[in-house]
Formats: C-alpha cells, structure tokens, sequence
C-alpha cells in the first residue's frame, strides 16, 4: 500500500519507502536508486522517523525537514580516514567529528532527493557559477525587502556577477531569462518595482529545504536542534540566513576555489548533483585502498538522470580518471565506480567549509526561533 513520504519539503508517494522516478532504476544498478540505498544505510520505518536500528551505539536523532535520521558517534571507515587531534578546532574539528561521516552522507542523500522531487529549481545549485549567483542575488533580494532598497533585477544580476567575479555580465544576463521563463523568479508585484523580481514559491520551496539540510547536518555532528528551529519559523529566519550565509560564501576564497578534483565537476551544468550521486552512492561497508567503491556503474545512465551530455560527461570521468580522482573497480562500464580518498577529501572538505558558515551566521543571527518537541518530527501524514 502507497505511502506519503516526504523528503525535506519534497513529497513523493512511496510504496516501500523509495524514491523511483522514471529511469532512476538505472543508476544504482543492484537496485532502484532509494532513501536507503542513496544513504548506504538500513532504515526502518517509525511512527515518528527513520532510525538506523542495527548498530547498538550511541545515537543523535536528527530532524531533518520530515526525515528523522540518527547520527550514530561510531569510529568509520570515514572518520578513521579524517581522525585528527582530538583539540582540533574550526574545520578540521568539524571534519574530525565522529559523526561527521553521516552529515555528509545527509548532505548528498538530501541534495538528490531534491533533485528527484524538484529538478528545475535544484538546479540553482547544481553548479558553482549558478549557484554563486543565487547566492549573490538572494543576499540581495532578502536585503531590499527587509531595507526596502533596490530588488533583483536583469541589470543588478549582471552587476552582482562581475562585482563578485562570478561569471561576465552576458552569462549573467542569460542566467536570470532562464530563471524567469522556468518561473523561479517572478516579477515584482508592486508597480514602484518595475523590471525587478522575487524568488517563486518553488524556488523559495527548495532554498528553505537547502538551508535546513545544512542545519541538520551540523545538528547531526554536535547534537543541536538548529534544523527543526529553522523549520519552525523559516518566514522569520530565511530572511535573516541568506544574506549573512550569502556574503560569507562569496567573500571564501576557499569556496570560490575549490580542490583540482572538486573542480573539474563544479562548473558543469549539474556537476554538484554528479559529486552527490557519486559520494551519496558509496557502500560505506566496503572498503577499497585508497578510495571508496559506489553503486554507480554507467556515465550514460549517471549522465541521462542528471539530464547531462553523455559525451561531455565522459570526458569529465576521464579528466578527472587520468589524476587518479576515480575508476572502475573491474571492467569499464561493467563494474562499480570507485572514487579516490582525494575525491573524497574534496567534496566533504567543501561541504565541511559551507557548514562552518552555516554554523557562524545562526549564532549570528542567534536562531531566534521557538524550539521544536519530538512530536513534530512526524514523517508521514
């Protein structure tokens, strides 16, 4: 019997707990892509979340939109891998965290999930120069609407673009037409506005479901509850999270620049949603020397669910195959993708410096917000 299930703010029905939209089957290849398979874990149905049950250690439960998830503090093949001195602070204290693992597994987990529930407006954030962008424009959405300045417009995109170094004033112009014929923007209600726009309530749908995911992975490393705040009143703190998260990944040197392995996926169309399904993909309970064996199998069935060039998609596995990045456990094509510790590194230590911002803007902001009971981390309605 169908169920409704909800991942983040996205709904799915769901026969046996999975996420099957068409063609999906072909990426995992032992089964259809799911909520447990993208994660690498068990889950099992509660009445009030999902739990791993069957491990018996000290657990975190994490809410994470309507997913609750628990953050076992176990010793990894992933944490042994990132174990530093135990004063560790900042980001390697992040990355040394016992459940750091997990968060990133949440991470990548719930970046496809959104992609499977929402492809159009996810796609805000499935490449560094999009995403940049949005960034930049939504600090300055939030901005004019709390100040009642200037608002979005095509000119002030294309200002944002070339004042923060993202991308020229062309690439940016052709970026917010897309936006606004895909309605993820729309015009300004108010006649004084005329020529500016305002985020969809899709698009607004998604971003509030990215800010909570990256607060929920920072509550399943420390325990805290800064994802179910968020969620209980994202009209106050949506507002007050994006432009102070905004301005700190633009002005991170280390964010603009990621690793040589980051980024050569990066600035590809769909290139953080790629690094996702490849990390989201990975057996946590196999080890290989030196890397870590995925589900994923074929560039053409990867490159046609990200809705990707079959061709540039493979001269990508190949850039990054000729470094030492990735590679096929056995034949090519016909075995499992295995991607190297550096890849790794990379993605989790990009998601490590993203986090680090998260967690500095809501102590910012001081995450003014009524605190959520157990109860509200109800999963099915």
């Amino acid at each position: 019997m169908a169920r409704s299930v909800q991942v983040g703010n996205f709904r799915k029905e769901s026969g046996n707990f999975r996420i099957l939209p068409a063609g999906l089957q072909d990426v995992a290849p032992a089964s259809r892509l799911s909520v447990e398979r993208v994660t690498g874990r068990r889950l099992v149905m509660h009445d009030w979340g999902m739990t791993v049950p069957d491990k018996k250690r000290e657990r975190r439960s994490v809410c994470h939109g309507s997913i609750s998830l628990e953050c076992h503090a176990v010793t990894s093949m992933f944490e042994r891998r990132f174990h530093l001195l135990p004063e560790a602070s900042g980001i390697d204290g992040l990355m040394a965290a016992e459940a750091f693992g997990d968060a990133i597994a949440l991470l990548a987990q719930s970046f496809i999930a959104s992609h499977v529930a929402a492809p159009r407006p996810s796609a805000l954030f499935a490449s560094q120069q999009r995403w940049l962008l949005s960034q930049a424009a939504l600090a300055r959405h939030f901005r004019a609407a709390g100040a009642g300045g200037p608002g979005v417009s095509r000119r002030a995109i294309g200002h944002l673009a070339v004042q923060h170094s993202i991308a020229s004033r062309n690439t940016a112009y052709a970026f917010f037409d897309e936006i606004l014929k895909y309605g993820l923007v729309l015009p300004a209600p108010e006649e004084s506005r005329a020529g500016e726009v305002v985020p969809a309530p899709a698009a607004l749908l998604v971003l509030g479901g990215w800010y909570e995911v990256h607060l929920a992975a920072l509550d399943c490393i420390d325990g805290g509850d800064r994802g179910s705040r968020f969620r209980s009143a994202p009209e106050r703190l949506l507002p007050l999270l994006a432009p102070a998260i905004g301005d700190r990944l633009l002005a991170s040197p280390e964010i603009r620049r990621p690793g040589p392995l980051y980024r050569i996926f990066a600035w590809i169309d769909a290139g953080g949603h790629l690094m996702d399904r490849l990390v989201a993909g990975i057996d946590r309970h196999a080890s290989r020397p030196g890397g870590y064996l995925t589900d994923v199998r074929s560039i053409s069935h990867l490159a046609d669910f990200l809705a990707l060039s079959r061709a540039h998609t493979s001269r990508k596995f190949a850039e990054a195959e000729s470094i030492g990045g990735l590679g096929w456990n056995g034949r090519r094509g016909r075995s499992r993708i295995w991607i190297s510790d550096g890849f790794y590194t990379e993605y989790a230590m990009a998601q490590a410096r993203k986090l680090i911002i998260f967690q500095e803007a809501f102590a910012e902001i001081g995450g003014r917000a009524p605190k959520m009971d157990d109860e509200d981390c109800a999963v099915f309605s």
